[in-house]
């Protein structure tokens, strides 16, 4: 509740929408009553709460025709140390882990905060850790002569490619998945991904990382099971009415990322989702009319 008071008055944007929606921040006294900003104002807004130059541009991975959203960073080293808190939680010391990132659409595309993650989690892991654009033979040959944890972290589309050409046993290592098809394949459900990748890679498990361009926090998972940081909250709103919030339920998605605030914490996606009592939520799949983007994949309805 302090972070939206502070960003109601100085976020310039956030301000004008809220003066917009005719909401006086002083009126709002619980978490419930906060107005998300909609993803779609990162496309055309520079988003910032206060007056600072930025020291990056974070830019979406550019799947839509609508255009890319930019994510202005205030401090790149807090979203590294922030990132390598969440990920260390999780996965323990990656200093004694290799880290191996099959990412070939976001190497392309540039600017991406995956990448600038991917790259910072590289630097701390064991020799050897490295990235991956279409060289899949050298990427088999890294993870057969490991001598220890391997985490492979990639794109839905590229671990497709690469269990469709080689049939190697991950067992022992883990895997992430991040993202679906980028448009380079048919969309699948994340549990149709999964079920082909165990088959394939004879893992009994796969983990999934849920980010994007306008968030600074990740939520990762075990079979789409995901969980946000303590200083996040995932909440669910009503498809119909984006001012009804839930704290559990299926609908839409909003999400309170504390570690916004040089942009803006609270923000209201286009991604479908069941969020449970335990704070734990599964993406369902994307609003219609939505871009297929950030880390999620779309349901497929056959159509």
């Amino acid at each position: 509740m302090q972070l939206f008071k502070i960003q109601a008055e100085t976020n310039l944007i956030y301000n004008k929408y809220l003066k917009y929606l005719d909401i006086d921040p002083s009126t709002v006294q619980k978490i419930s009553e906060i107005p998300f900003l909609p993803i779609e104002f990162f496309k055309s807004q520079s988003i910032k709460t206060g007056d600072w130059m930025e020291e990056r541009i974070f830019k979406s991975s550019g799947t839509s025709q609508t255009g890319r959203s930019e994510h202005y960073i205030q401090d790149v080293n807090f979203y590294h140390q922030l990132s390598l808190k969440i990920a260390k939680d999780k996965f323990g010391d990656l200093s004694e882990t290799k880290m191996l990132a099959l990412l070939p659409s976001y190497l392309e595309q540039g600017d991406s905060s995956l990448i600038s993650m991917m790259n910072y989690f590289i630097n701390q892991a064991a020799e050897g850790s490295g990235f991956y654009l279409h060289n899949q033979d050298d990427l088999i040959r890294n993870i057969e002569d490991a001598k220890a944890r391997v985490i492979l972290f990639g794109v839905g589309y590229a671990l497709l490619d690469l269990a469709e050409n080689h049939k190697i046993d991950l067992s022992a290592h883990i895997i992430i998945e991040t993202g679906g098809m980028k448009g380079r394949k048919k969309e699948i459900t994340s549990s149709e991904l999964h079920s082909q990748l165990k088959l394939v890679f004879r893992a009994t498990e796969i983990h999934t990382e849920y980010g994007m361009t306008e968030l600074l926090s990740q939520a990762y998972g075990i079979n789409g099971n995901l969980r946000f940081p303590a200083w996040c909250r995932p909440l669910v709103r009503d498809l119909t009415d984006p001012f009804d919030l839930k704290e559990e339920g299926s609908g839409a998605l909003n999400i309170i990322d504390l570690a916004n605030g040089h942009s803006c914490a609270f923000i209201e996606t286009k991604d479908l989702v069941e969020v449970r009592k335990n704070g734990e939520f599964s993406i369902l799949g994307r609003m219609d009319n939505s871009d297929i983007r950030g880390c999620s994949l779309l349901l497929d309805s056959g159509n």
